[in-house]
């Protein structure tokens, strides 16, 4: 099935920026990692990251051959999933990364692309939850995997570490 060019344009519409994600999580450069979100629904949401060359791991992965760490791949992705429950749960403090499953590395990701993001809800109970997720360049899948995670608070936090 093919898509129309207003349904790609519609697709690529931007819901928020930087500074309405920054509003919404804690994380801030040089760990942010989501540049922008395009869609949110019912147990979903999808954004982007425009990979630079100056980002600061291309000076060490690999400077004569840059390519994107595959951990930064699978941040970007759960930093996703952590804007999609902020902006359910205002009490939430943190997203807590638990695990990953199925994880897939298909093609390398370089600078000067724009990465897209998708996460998908598979189950959430309380504040435990697991989602699909996946990662292209121009259509094209570069990684998919289901990450683990939990919504927690300070306090919550604090008392576990004890």
């Amino acid at each position: 099935m093919t898509q129309t060019d207003e349904e790609i344009t519609e697709k690529k519409k931007l819901l928020m920026g930087s500074e309405q994600i920054q509003n919404l999580i804690p994380h801030r450069y040089p760990f942010l990692f989501v540049d922008g979100v395009t869609a949110i629904g019912e147990g979903s949401i999808e954004g982007f990251k425009l990979v630079s060359v100056n980002e600061s791991y291309f000076q060490g992965h690999f400077p004569a051959f840059p390519i994107m760490p595959g951990v930064i791949i699978v941040e970007a992705l759960a930093q996703l999933i952590c804007i999609y429950q902020f902006s359910l749960d205002k009490n939430m403090e943190f997203g807590i990364f638990l695990g990953i499953e199925n994880a897939r590395f298909k093609s390398p990701v370089f600078p000067g692309v724009r990465l897209d993001l998708e996460a998908k809800m598979l189950w959430k109970k309380r504040d435990i939850g697991k989602v699909s997720t996946k990662a292209s360049v121009e259509g094209k899948l570069v990684f998919s995997g289901d990450l683990l995670f939990c919504s927690a608070t300070k306090k919550a936090l604090q008392q576990s570490a004890q």
